[in-house]
């Protein structure tokens, strides 16, 4: 190779250095933005409602119909079970609806316990 080839190998390597160093200045700036915006209190509430939210659908998703809880869109009844349970709170009615909620839980295991089993097929 002759001394000018060489030098513009050394520059093209020196132009493609360059501009790797740049995209990963970049990178870095993009990545403390996305840090600082996952850490606003907004975002912070809504990956724990939606961590808790696919507990709920894992631990309790084969006590229901075929498809569990993968059904219920959790995430749009929860405004309205908010919004129940504040004014429940403001009235202060927490005891009767737990008797409420009591009773409803009492009356559908009996009505599940009374539906007849499903009978296996007999060869």
């Amino acid at each position: 190779m002759s001394k000018e080839a060489e030098r513009a190998a050394v520059e093209a390597d020196k132009q493609r250095l360059i501009r790797e160093g740049e995209l990963y200045r970049i990178k870095v700036v993009h990545a403390k933005a996305l840090v600082g915006n996952a850490l606003q209190p907004d975002a912070l509430l809504h990956g724990a409602v939606d961590q808790a939210i696919g507990m709920a659908q894992a631990r309790l998703g084969g006590l229901l119909q075929p498809g569990g809880l993968k059904s219920v869109n959790f995430k749009a009844l929860l405004p309205y079970a908010l919004t129940v349970g504040s004014y429940i709170a403001r009235k202060r009615l927490v005891k009767p609806a737990m008797g409420v909620a009591l009773a409803a839980g009492v009356g559908m295991a009996w009505l599940l316990r009374r539906q007849p089993a499903p009978q296996d097929e007999q060869e």
